[in-house]
């Protein structure tokens, strides 16, 4: 906007800018709503005539994108930002931005420990970072925390890749799990209009790319705030029709929301892929009780029920917490009695840490890091044994793989994803098959990735029928 233009002029005429190039630096820690909001600024950053530093070349504006989600954040955070401070101190002539939710969470207090910093932003503001760059230009300190209507950003998100892209369709978060700093930091939920999503979709499929990500904290929410209310199930059957489209995933389900709709859109909306990430954090029903998450062992069993009914084949992933407050070693078994009657794709694991803020911080039956610590070691050890597990069922199978990017550790290989989410490596040339969706037989199955080798001339596309021989589907 007018803004962001005015604050482009201003820089380059200030100390910072004068006779130079402008560049601005990005890091980006946490989730993948941080990874997209990230990319949104950057491309604010760029349409104010910017350019990225190169590694060794300093920065006039610096952008920290924080996460406040796991332990010792805010210490992350503030060593970071030392070696800034001392470019500061020492006089040289730049910004420094810290975004994000340790920013949402601690406010001012990052000013007062760190008086170099020049803006303090939550999440709610990433569409608005070049308007706000104005008043830095012009001199000003500012904390922009206040809870606001998220806009609709006209600028281009500057994408880490060219093949899949990250696309927010609601912001916020509702619920009030006890453990949680996520409804403090991203705010109450927002659903971004229908419109607006297919429109940035189609642009995307315009612009080349194969494979949408939709992003909500619970994203099965969507809709249930716009007027009239709409279901997420709808948005998937209409979103994942725009042509061209090759495939769309989304992130985060609750399984309080979780509706069989939804389930039933991504068996038959062709580039919906069959796999779900639904956390289930703990599989004791008082643990969950504890937590505020609104369901019951029980009823995560039956979405699973649900979702292998329909789509046998499909990947289910989750989120599992260990020593929550409280947490005996019976209800610990129970979460591991889950997983076995599961047996999950994969499973991101993490042992319970205080935060800033939430309800369970401040109780006082926390569990010893030293028990936290061993609960976490068994957890992975059977996330990883399950996840093998369920990785057999490919060998042998030829896999539709949509190719990503080149393998740094062997860059005779590439590397893409199966429809259902897991990663495969094989070789190939990176230039001729970037963006391709390529057929692959598996020979190789690793806990969380595949080997394969090209299957020249075989069909790929539909689905596999689960029927003991693997026969292919076609769509």
């Amino acid at each position: 906007g007018e803004g962001a233009e005015a604050s482009g002029e201003l820089m380059r005429n200030s100390g910072r800018g004068r006779g130079a190039q402008l560049r601005y630096s990005m890091d980006s820690m946490g989730c993948q709503m941080n990874t997209a909001d990230a990319e949104r600024m950057e491309g604010q950053l760029r349409s104010l005539g910017f350019a990225r530093a190169e590694e060794g070349t300093p920065a006039q504006v610096v952008v920290l994108n924080t996460c406040s989600i796991r332990e010792h954040a805010e210490a992350k955070v503030y060593s970071y930002l030392g070696p800034h401070a001392a470019r500061k101190r020492a006089g040289e002539d730049l910004a420094i931005v810290v975004a994000g939710c340790v920013a949402q969470q601690e406010g001012e207090a990052l000013l007062r420990r760190v008086p170099e910093i020049d803006m303090v932003m939550g999440p709610q503001y990433a569409n608005r970072l070049g308007d706000l760059l104005e008043g830095v230009f012009n001199g000003n300190q500012i904390v922009a925390t206040a809870p606001t209507h998220i806009m609709e950003d006209p600028t281009q998100p500057q994408r880490s890749s060219t093949v899949c892209a990250w696309v927010n369709v609601i912001y916020g978060c509702n619920e009030r799990c006890t453990y949680c700093v996520v409804p403090t930091t991203r705010g109450s939920e927002q659903s971004r209009p229908r419109d607006a999503v297919r429109a940035e979709i189609e642009a995307l499929v315009a612009e080349g790319y194969r494979e949408v990500t939709l992003l909500g904290q619970n994203i099965d929410s969507w809709g249930s705030d716009l007027s009239p209310k709409q279901s997420f199930a709808d948005l998937l059957r209409d979103v994942g029709g725009v042509d061209g489209l090759a495939r769309m995933r989304f992130v985060t389900s609750h399984p309080r929301y979780m509706s069989p709709r939804v389930i039933d859109a991504v068996a038959e909306v062709p580039a919906l892929c069959p796999m779900f990430h639904i956390p289930f954090q703990s599989g004791d029903d008082g643990i969950l009780r504890d937590m505020g998450r609104g369901h019951t062992a029980a009823r995560y069993r039956e979405i699973v029920d649900n979702i292998r009914t329909r789509l046998p084949d499909a990947a289910i992933t989750a989120d599992a917490i260990v020593g929550f407050p409280g947490e005996t070693e019976e209800q610990f078994e129970n979460t591991l009695q889950l997983m076995r009657d599961v047996r999950f794709d994969q499973i991101n694991t993490a042992a319970y840490s205080p935060r800033p803020h939430t309800p369970a911080a401040v109780w006082g039956d926390q569990v010893e890091e030293g028990v936290k610590k061993e609960r976490l070691r068994r957890i992975n050890e059977l996330a990883a044994e399950h996840a093998l597990e369920r990785r057999q069922r490919y060998l042998g199978r030829v896999e539709e793989v949509l190719v990503e990017k080149r393998n740094e550790r062997h860059p005779a290989q590439v590397k893409g994803r199966n429809p259902q989410g897991c990663p495969v490596f094989f070789e190939g040339d990176i230039d001729e098959l970037k963006g391709q969706l390529v057929p692959v037989r598996i020979v190789e199955a690793r806990p969380y990735s595949l080997v394969g080798e090209r299957a020249e001339g075989r069909f790929a596309g539909g689905r596999y029928a689960d029927d003991g021989e693997s026969v292919v589907v076609e769509a």
